[in-house]
């Protein structure tokens, strides 16, 4: 069977949902047994995402082979439970690379490199590249931004050429928006309407609308839709806000919409099973126990206005393990320069468990590092991701240790006590500012040390069948790092009592620590968030959860 390629484009506003369309599509197919392949098309010239500030593009999400690319790549993860790599993303600037690349060393034969026709088809090799490498049935590229961006139109176009010539093969797909103006009481359908327009400018009618709005679409807005943009009303689906993300596949599936696809492609169902996706999803409704869980970091707040997608794998991380305990988390984003300001226990109390996860740079890390020295002393547990890790090391340091002043070197290089130091790779980079990619990125191997808290979590919750992947002793996991705990106080810390219970393979990198004598006082060097999925969620995860349920 010759490959299907699935373009999956949007309309009027970002944020509307093209990822999580993508994701549930590509599930479903999965599901329907074929062979699926999602990939994101991001349009900025920047070359992937590690560089970008996350209050403006939201968490950066590192795959397992280790390229730092746009969060929608986390989503798909975790509703295909596969993963993916650096084939699955691609932004103009990588397209725009490449191009002059091949012109520089000649692979075009001396002739006029433009950007049409030779932008669209370097999308194309590498949509097809995908293909190959994948063995994949579909290809369901996600284009970011809207239509009518003079941005993404490169996508666009390939969309349109690759249909040309492979007409039976290719579908587009659009996610539009109808607003609901409270002054009117009722959904709009004008902005899909312009939408669709934008499409028909670019040479594309798409196949599929999926329509966005707070509430479900009716029949009179379906057949409005149908009218003006030249589309079937059987071709129309709705996808309505929903109290989970992970309960938009089954909506769609409910309206038909596998069988849609693959009947206007001339293919049926190999099979259908969701039964493991539905048993995850059930236990979403209807759950009354609720836990609280503080969430404390510095960048999810961009003026009036709270973005979650700043630590949008943590947040997911943590309401699967608890919707596998039968809770449902209290989710609260404190933001660590409140900390600072109003003192940790008027912000902090309260709390069943408490979290800091990763981030940068000097603002806020005295809230984080409060934070810490508050969980450690009040017996809250605490969870500690990457600089979460570093801040309550520090906090050890300067509490426990006596080491007065203890700092990271990436905050102040001048500290007397640097018990968190640059990697000695790193320092070259920095200092030849090659900061994009340079990190230690991907997955790698940690020994986790027996009869301690953390290997206790991976065995308990491998051995419940909740999670598959891990093999004690040694397990693997993603980071995204340039410094590290410095070993010079490793034996100063161990004689009062922090435990280093994870370990690169040559016992040099500190991966995990945590402390004896505190219900769960665990910090890790890598990103565990990062392999959380609803079929699998992770074992630190799922024992944070079992251990604030515990302490209620």
């Amino acid at each position: 069977m010759p490959t299907k390629y699935l373009f999956i484009s949007g309309g009027v506003i970002s944020g509307l949902g093209k990822g999580i369309t993508a994701s549930s599509i590509a599930l479903l197919l999965k599901a329907a047994g074929y062979k699926v392949a999602p990939i994101k098309a991001d349009p900025y010239l920047n070359h992937d995402a590690g560089t970008m500030n996350p209050i403006i593009h939201g968490e950066t999400f590192v795959t397992e082979d280790g390229l730092e690319t746009d969060q929608d790549l986390g989503h798909y993860e975790r509703f295909i439970n596969e993963d993916l790599s650096r084939l699955n993303y691609m932004t103009a600037g990588q397209v725009y690379l490449s191009v002059i690349e091949r012109e520089r060393r000649l692979e075009y034969d001396g002739i006029c490199v433009e950007t049409i026709p030779h932008i669209p088809r370097e999308i194309i090799n590498r949509l097809k590249l995908l293909a190959e490498k994948n063995k994949a049935d579909f290809v369901i590229l996600e284009i970011g931004g809207t239509a009518g961006e003079y941005q993404n139109a490169m996508f666009l176009e390939a969309a349109r050429e690759l249909a040309l010539k492979n007409k039976n093969d290719v579908l587009n797909i659009h996610v539009a928006y109808l607003p609901l103006p409270p002054s009117l009481g009722e959904l709009k359908s004008k902005p899909v309407q312009t939408s669709v327009q934008l499409l028909h400018m670019a040479g594309i009618q798409p196949d599929i609308i999926i329509g966005r709005a707070v509430k479900e679409i009716d029949r009179s807005r379906k057949e409005k839709i149908a009218t003006f943009c030249s589309i079937g009303i059987e071709d129309i689906f709705s996808n309505p806000d929903m109290p989970s993300i992970y309960q938009v596949p089954e909506h769609l599936e409910k309206q038909g919409i596998t069988d849609r696809i693959l009947g206007k492609i001339g293919l049926t169902r190999k099979s259908g099973d969701l039964a493991k996706w539905k048993q995850f999803t059930q236990k979403i409704i209807g759950v009354k126990r609720k836990l609280k869980i503080g969430i404390i970091g510095k960048y999810f707040r961009s003026g009036d206005f709270s973005l979650e997608d700043s630590y949008v794998c943590v947040m997911e991380a943590v309401k699967q393990a608890c919707w596998w305990q039968d809770i449902m988390p209290e989710i609260t984003w404190i933001d660590s320069m409140d900390v600072e300001k109003k003192g940790e226990r008027e912000i902090l109390s309260g709390f069943d468990g408490l979290i800091v996860p990763q981030g940068w740079g000097s603002r806020g890390i005295e809230g984080k590092i409060a934070t810490a020295g508050f969980a450690r002393k009040n017996r809250i547990p605490y969870l500690g991701l990457c600089f979460g890790m570093q801040l309550a090391t520090i906090e050890f340091a300067r509490n426990v240790c006596g080491l007065e002043g203890a700092n990271t070197e990436e905050v102040n290089p001048n500290t007397k006590y640097p018990v968190i130091h640059i990697m000695p790779n790193q320092k070259e980079y920095l200092a030849k500012r090659q900061y994009g990619a340079t990190m230690r990125l991907g997955a790698w191997p940690c020994v986790i040390k027996k009869n301690t808290k953390i290997y206790a979590a991976y065995d308990k919750w491998s051995k419940k069948g909740l999670n598959t992947i891990y093999h004690l002793p040694k397990i693997e996991e993603r980071h995204r790092h340039r410094f590290e705990f410095n070993n010079k106080y490793r034996k100063q810390f161990e004689d009062k009592g922090m435990i280093f219970s994870g370990v690169s393979p040559d016992g040099l990198l500190i991966e995990a620590v945590e402390i004896a004598d505190h219900p769960f006082f665990i910090g890790t060097q890598f990103h565990p968030e990062f392999k959380a999925r609803p079929l699998n969620p992770h074992p630190l995860f799922l024992e944070f959860i079992s251990t604030c349920i515990s302490g209620k």
